[in-house]
């Protein structure tokens, strides 16, 4: 078959060897597959991710010089199923998968090794048990968009935002669109998305977001007085005072006044934000700018050493939470939520490719004025970007 080998930081399209279902697996005909941020990233920093996934108890992650066939982003056509397989979802339905697949007592990630290739290729298998029929007749465009939709969901879910809270998004990359995208199907009201380009900051309202920021002109936190937010250690100080002071005229023990408050509830309001640059420094900036008690998601990937002052966050008793991936019952969800159109995700769409125009749309991902997210459309020819 015909697929996208990476290999020593090269991309070419060559013919390799079809991939065989084994037990308990699936043979799939690719329909679409998304570019992802992490396809840029690890065709030139292969090795360091490699050694950092050591780091974290995951061996077996390629290297540079391992041929590698990216492609977690994807939907296809059931073609043949391995022996030993259920075969509850018959040849011809077209699903999505959680992209993951046994070898031996090990999960290989497909797309990221060496052995389990991904689906930029004309096929791709993937384990039976992980995959779910597309519902509703959703388009193979869409139901490309369900990776990242579930990395988006989970993202989310682990901020435990409220409606009633303000969300702000930093950076309206494809991570930081799909960000916004679910907190507006989530019903949260008050969505600020920053980024220096105005092509994302578009795509930004096209998802949900209420308010759009150039951070080159303004912060995306100088409203925090508008939203009741603390802004300075003396506002908390002022507050912790005032409220004993208040309390204390009650005819009522004032420390049961202040529990009940807590426990319905009452608490200063804070913003929800969710980093989704990935670039040294901006988790510095943010701690510097948020307001007091911020919840700060870190959904972007720095690849690179950073650094940060504790003693700011103590201070302003910040609160981080990093985030990676999401669960296969997250990423049922995030088809659903699609497929119901619950989720307005369409807009990040912005290209389709064969597999001959896929190290042209590595290259026209460099420009955020004309691209978010790129599909690859194996059964399509030539090299354009359209």
């Amino acid at each position: 078959m015909r697929a996208v080998v990476c290999q020593n930081e090269h991309l070419q399209v060559r013919e390799i060897a079809d991939p065989v279902p084994q037990k308990g697996q699936v043979l799939l005909k690719v329909l679409r597959c998304g570019i992802c941020g992490s396809d840029l990233h690890l065709r030139h920093h292969c090795d360091h991710m490699s050694a950092l996934s050591l780091r974290v108890g995951l061996p077996g992650f390629p290297t540079s010089k391992d041929a590698i066939v990216f492609g977690h982003e994807f939907c296809g056509e059931i073609l043949e199923h391995g022996k030993g397989s259920r075969r509850k979802l018959p040849v011809g339905t077209r699903v999505c998968a959680v992209p993951m697949l046994r070898r031996g007592q090990a999960i290989d990630l497909i797309g990221l090794s060496a052995t389990s290739h991904g689906a930029y290729a004309e096929r791709v298998v993937v384990q039976e048990p992980l995959m779910e029929a597309i519902p509703n007749g959703l388009s193979d465009d869409m139901a490309a968009l369900t990776e990242p939709m579930a990395v988006a969901l989970h993202a989310v879910r682990r901020s435990e935002v409220r409606k009633s809270d303000v969300a702000v998004v930093i950076g309206c990359g494809p991570v930081g669109l799909g960000v916004i995208a679910m907190l507006k199907a989530r019903g949260v009201r008050t969505i600020i998305a920053s980024d220096f380009s105005p092509g994302r900051r578009a795509l930004a309202q096209q998802c949900g977001a209420t308010v759009v920021i150039n951070p080159a002109e303004s912060s995306p936190f100088t409203s925090w007085a508008e939203f009741g937010h603390i802004g300075t250690m003396a506002g908390l100080l002022e507050l912790g005072v005032s409220t004993r002071e208040k309390l204390g005229m009650l005819p009522v023990p004032w420390w049961h006044t202040w529990r009940v408050a807590e426990k319905a509830g009452l608490a200063p309001k804070r913003p929800v934000i969710f980093e989704c640059v990935g670039v040294p420094g901006v988790l510095r900036q943010l701690m510097d700018g948020a307001p007091l008690m911020s919840r700060i998601v870190v959904v972007g990937v720095c690849m690179q050493a950073d650094t940060i002052e504790p003693a700011i966050g103590i201070n302003k008793e910040i609160e981080l939470r990093f985030v990676l991936g999401y669960s296969p019952l997250e990423y049922r969800d995030a088809l659903h939520l699609l497929a119901e159109g619950k989720v307005n995700a369409g807009c990040l769409i912005t290209g389709t490719v064969g597999l001959d125009g896929v190290e042209q749309a590595f290259a026209a991902l460099g420009n955020p004025e004309r691209h978010a997210k790129i599909l690859i459309d194996p059964s399509r020819s030539g090299l354009a970007v359209l």
